[in-house]
């Protein structure tokens, strides 16, 4: 068993101000965020920072031509740490380019992985309650020519340390809150689940699980819409938590069918886990109902009040509340689509499927598929 360790620093603060001084930001600093984040937090603090804005390069979650665009831009130009603000985008794009050489494009950094080294000091700042990413060597980079998207991995892509600013939360959408927090949950069961998980990373995701379900019930009962703000710090921490859990043990299969969804349709990732979640967890049941799984029950069943027998059920009608599920074909997925989706992720997503509670074969795969479309 690999030795259970935490590469990345964990700090709090009040307010981005805070942060900046506790860094001593300066000109030697890049900050990768967006605009709309940079105005309203961070613009008012005149930083003498350098600082670009990711949306220039393109929209959506981050593709190998984005990246590669904001790479050729950087030639040339000298910084010590890179402070990425924002959610998964912003922060997959960080790692790569905490890694980069110079000169270097995304499939030389592919092609190459094993070498790679840290070539600047990394900093994150997480604006949403889901990715985790912050505290994981991993970048999940959509690779367009080659119609997959695709983890980078690397020891060298650790930040040197996350900051958990609950203020950074507090002007989320409504959608991108419940998606992303929705993804964070994701991330707790499928580490929880995994094979490769140790008891030190399980109490990590039974810790996350535990928050979010706890905060999603308290704030359904509150009457939803903006009540879930008053939780926004236990929201993050949750997504921090489940991102020391995954960054262990690995998501599997919710995450790897949902790829080929994100990569050719464009539906968010905390979105496109939501549509195939339940029926993964169905196909796991139908398939070795007894094991982890019903310890799982037992965990959620607890927090939620109800029969274990009952808990995932439960646990369903919960994130429907949260954030309405829908199918796949409403997302433009075409039922022609499913065979190749379901050969895709068994050709380019092993990294993930090792790491299933149970083996999925094609035939399961693509019944997944067809029960969420």
């Amino acid at each position: 068993m690999k030795a259970f360790q935490i590469v990345t620093g964990i700090r709090e603060f009040s307010g981005f101000a805070e942060c900046a001084e506790s860094y001593a930001l300066t000109a030697e600093d890049l900050i990768l965020t967006n605009e709309y984040i940079y105005r309203p937090a961070i613009s008012s603090l005149n930083l003498p920072c350098r600082v670009l804005f990711q949306e220039t390069y393109g929209g959506g979650e981050p593709t190998d031509e984005m990246v590669d665009a904001i790479l050729a831009d950087l030639e040339g130009l000298k910084y010590n740490r890179i402070v990425a603000v924002g959610g998964g985008t912003i922060i997959d794009i960080a790692k790569v380019m905490a890694v980069a050489e110079e000169g270097e494009r995304m499939d030389d950094l592919y092609d190459h992985m094993e070498a790679l080294r840290k070539v600047h000091g990394l900093i994150i700042v997480p604006t949403t309650c889901g990715t985790g990413s912050e505290m994981t060597n991993i970048s999940v980079i959509s690779r367009v020519k080659k119609c997959v998207k695709q983890g980078l991995v690397s020891p060298a892509m650790y930040a040197d340390d996350t900051a958990l600013i609950r203020d950074m939360l507090m002007t989320l959408p409504y959608g991108v809150f419940a998606t992303s927090s929705i993804d964070a949950m994701i991330h707790a069961v499928e580490s929880y689940l995994s094979p490769n998980a140790c008891e030190i990373s399980r109490m990590f995701s039974e810790k996350a699980l535990v928050i979010i379900l706890t905060c999603w019930k308290k704030a359904v009962e509150a009457g939803g819409g903006d009540a879930w703000k008053q939780y926004a710090a236990e929201f993050l921490r949750a997504s921090d938590y489940a991102g020391i859990a995954f960054g262990y043990a690995g998501c599997a299969a919710v995450h790897a069918l949902s790829y080929p969804v994100g990569s050719v349709h464009h539906v968010p990732h905390g979105q496109s886990n939501q549509l195939l979640f339940a029926d993964v967890m169905r196909k796991y049941q139908e398939k070795k109902p007894v094991g982890r799984l019903n310890r799982l029950e037992e965990l959620i069943s607890g927090v939620l009040g109800t029969e274990p027998v009952f808990a995932l059920n439960k646990l369903y009608q919960l994130m429907d509340t949260v954030y309405a599920k829908d199918r796949l074909s409403e997302h433009g997925v075409t039922c022609e689509e499913l065979p190749v989706f379901a050969e895709n992720v068994l050709q380019t997503q092993q990294r993930l499927l090792k790491n299933n509670y149970t083996e999925l074969t094609y035939e399961d795969i693509l019944d997944i598929y067809r029960k969420a479309y």
